[in-house]
């Protein structure tokens, strides 16, 4: 094979990525997402952490406390967050309607000490991203009367109870495991999966163009042809990684070893590349291709991330400076594969592109 070769085609691909709107689209979003990734980083935690945003606010949320007095009208008060009410259970109930208040809080008179539990009520507004918010706030509060009313009640306890001693949490940032465990392997994972869905278009508009007899008429071989397309496509991963995590710097996220997820990346890339190109060329329709490879690549992610050192986690790893020696392990797994499935798609690939059959 002839270098020369293979590069003619891989610049007549990569001039024609302007045309793949599809493609374009999805690393423009990837790109937005490493541009702003504080400031979204800041929404997408608050999903599924109400509290992520509770040491950067200064709101009090007005909370209307209803029924029998008790130590837990102290421990709401005590909260910074909130702003208690001494209210009767119905007008309390209707501010809650007219969104006047965040929650209402009925405590029963059943005695502290009482045989029957205390069962106090909270009511909130349905389906509310504050009622998320302000029920975390107040299980803080609930949590220690519970507390209180355990130590009360204690002398019920016929058993002894077995102590536990958990060790106190070190503390950490709230945005630890969403950006190391999700947005860092996401955003350097993502220019793999589109460059192999661009593969199969490289390939596939060339049959359905009917322009392979015309390549094929030239001095360039159909592996090189092959090579080249693979190339466009490859050459892209780490181009995007890179940008993308010199960006997660920028926006104040340090990300340690970036050069070996470029090359962990960039192999695993290959590797999606060959198999997608496999499909197409035995295909040889866009939309069977891209159907068939989506299926398989679904299936391979998934049997994939069940494994404890799956290439997902080696990224977190290597971005946080943890990696141990597994690392290696897994990059030479990666690198036979490639080995192979090079070897096997090379060959596949001079047969394959020799023949001009209509597509299945």
């Amino acid at each position: 094979m002839k270098v020369k070769n293979i590069g003619l085609i891989m610049k007549k691909d990569l001039k024609g990525l302007g045309h793949e709107r599809t493609i374009l689209l999805a690393i423009l979003l990837q790109l937005f997402i490493a541009l702003f990734s504080s400031f979204l980083m800041v929404g997408l935690t608050s999903m599924y952490d109400p509290t992520a945003l509770q040491k950067n606010s200064t709101f009090r949320y007005p909370v209307a406390y209803t029924g029998t007095d008790s130590n837990l009208h102290d421990l709401l008060a005590s909260d910074r967050g909130l702003r208690v009410y001494d209210m009767e259970l119905a007008p309390a109930l209707q501010s809650l309607k007219e969104r006047k208040l965040a929650a209402v809080v009925y405590v029963p008179d059943t005695k502290p000490d009482a045989v029957d539990p205390v069962k106090i009520t909270l009511y909130t507004i349905k389906n509310d991203i504050q009622a998320a918010v302000v029920g975390v706030k107040l299980k803080d509060s609930f949590l220690k009367y519970e507390t209180e009313l355990r130590q009360i009640r204690a002398t019920r306890i016929e058993e002894v109870p077995v102590p536990l001693e958990i060790p106190q949490s070190t503390g950490g940032s709230d945005y630890y495991e969403f950006v190391y465990g999700l947005l860092i392997p996401l955003l350097v994972i993502m220019p793999a999966i589109i460059s192999s869905a661009l593969v199969i278009d490289l390939i596939t508009e060339e049959y359905q163009n009917n322009t392979l007899e015309t390549l094929l008429s030239t001095p360039i071989r159909a592996n090189e042809i092959f090579w080249g397309k693979v190339l466009a496509a490859l050459v892209l991963v780490p181009v995007q990684a890179g940008i993308w995590l010199f960006l997660l710097g920028l926006n104040g996220i340090a990300i340690v070893n970036a050069p070996q997820i470029l090359v962990y990346v960039t192999l695993a890339a290959l590797v999606l590349i060959l198999v997608a190109s496999i499909t197409a060329m035995y295909y040889r329709e866009r939309t069977a291709a891209q159907f068939i490879y989506s299926t398989a690549i679904v299936v391979l992610m998934l049997f994939s991330l069940a494994l404890p050192d799956n290439p997902m986690n080696i990224i977190a790893k290597l971005a946080t400076g943890s990696a141990g020696n597994e690392q290696w392990l897994v990059l030479g797994l990666i690198i036979a594969a490639v080995m192979v499935i090079s070897l096997l798609t090379n060959r596949y690939a001079a047969k394959a592109m020799r023949i001009n059959q209509a597509p299945r």
